[in-house]
């Protein structure tokens, strides 16, 4: 097959994913364009204008992380139960619309906690849902598809939410090697532009799955993981093990700052993390249906803990702009495929509260993570922080590699 065969393959089992999915993504993209006009400027924000330790930094993500992922169990058991998904994602991003602009008017870090505490918990209403909105008409051989379409939507608004940040930062800043509180605020002012429009998208181009029956009975709400098979429990346990490692992104900024990268440029290294994320994100979905999803899980935590190590030892600005880009094809191949792998592993009518267990899996261990991380910098060095983090992560792989049953490119047989 010559190589425009293949594209034109390639590009043909895109153009068959169902409206849901174009219509999701696109909320994606501009939800992430605006979250990402104040995530890469935060770090610095907190370190040099409000003066946040590294443990601060950790305290307000961990929390922050930690609040979405736990109420995304309640939403994904809710949205279940009364055959409900549109209207919990409308209102999470809602939230989010709400919150952000908040930051313009924050003093001390304690108040940046609880707004970023409130904004992900308008992700954590939506997350479960969507998601099972996502999965609900896709064809399981074209399920990582689907969702490593999403996934590069939502790091194309990464790519775009820096720009905006930079252009932003560029015009207010009298200094922009060193902006003042005042300068950073009136950048987060734009934030919530974006993610109003996407609230339209949602409101008429998002359908609600009418086909799917009401339960026979009431789904019952437990986190003891009743009703669902050994290989889902053993995947979710390792990937809480994983997420023991994965710290805030935000100290990956601080370490870039500190190899010499000024606040003005962290947008622009931020904008090139999240374009490496689109390229890698568009393949590695596709990847996960054809060679297992299991695989290219395994595969992308290895890359994740070489390059923590390699943040251990950085001490130029190259090195934090080749770090960072590699960075980003440990999210291509691995945030697709452990999402497809969910919907592989449970029943159509309990996909929402499984994303949701999902992301408790997640949300219980990403607050220790970033705590963790922000104490053994502040109380040893950023180099014993990033090596442990690295130790976890490849402990994590081995368990995922050694666990039978769950290589899932393998398509259901009650769909």
């Amino acid at each position: 097959m010559s190589l425009l065969s293949k594209i034109r393959d390639w590009t043909a089992r895109y153009r068959g994913l169902p409206q849901n999915v174009f219509a999701l993504s696109l909320v994606s993209l501009l939800n992430d364009t605006s979250s990402e006009i104040i995530y890469p400027l935060l770090p610095a924000f907190l370190f040099l204008a409000l003066g946040a330790s590294p443990f601060a930094i950790g305290l307000i993500e961990g929390v922050a992380e930690s609040a979405a992922s736990i109420l995304k169990l309640f939403s994904g058991y809710l949205s279940d139960k009364f055959n409900k998904r549109k209207l919990p994602v409308f209102l999470g991003y809602s939230l989010a619309a709400v919150t952000r602009p908040l930051l313009a008017f924050v003093t001390v870090w304690p108040q940046v906690l609880v707004v970023r505490a409130a904004d992900r918990i308008g992700k954590g209403i939506r997350g479960a849902p969507r998601d099972a909105l996502l999965a609900a008409d896709v064809e399981p051989e074209r399920r990582g598809l689907a969702f490593g379409f999403n996934r590069a939507a939502d790091h194309l608004g990464a790519v775009i939410g820096p720009v905006i940040a930079v252009l932003l930062l560029s015009y207010f800043a009298l200094d922009a090697a060193e902006p003042s509180i005042r300068e950073y605020q009136q950048v987060f002012l734009f934030a919530s532009i974006p993610v109003v429009l996407g609230l339209f998208v949602i409101v008429f181009f998002v359908r609600e799955d009418k086909a799917r029956a009401e339960p026979a009975e009431p789904i019952r709400f437990t986190v003891s993981l009743a009703g669902f098979d050994g290989r889902f429990k053993r995947y979710l346990l390792i990937v809480a093990l994983f997420t023991l490692s994965n710290s805030t992104d935000a100290f990956l900024l601080l370490r870039a700052e500190q190899a010499g990268i000024s606040p003005v440029m962290l947008p622009v290294l931020w904008m090139a993390l999240h374009f490496s994320k689109v390229v890698f994100s568009l393949l590695g979905g596709d990847l996960s249906d054809r060679f297992g999803r299991r695989t290219l899980i395994a595969g992308g935590w290895v890359i994740y803990a070489l390059v923590y190590l390699g943040f251990a030892f950085i001490d130029s600005p190259w090195q934090a702009w080749v770090l960072f880009i590699i960075y980003g094809s440990y999210f291509g191949l691995t945030e697709g495929a452990e999402k497809a792998l969910v919907a592989d592993m449970v029943e159509p009518e309990k996909r929402g509260t499984a994303y949701g267990l999902f992301n408790l899996a997640f949300g219980i261990a990403v607050l220790p993570a970033s705590v963790l991380f922000g104490f053994l910098w502040y109380q040893f060095n950023a180099e014993t922080a990033f090596i442990t983090s690295a130790v976890i992560s490849l402990i994590a792989v081995l368990l995922l590699m050694g666990t039978r049953g769950s290589d899932e490119g393998r398509v259901r047989s009650d769909e």
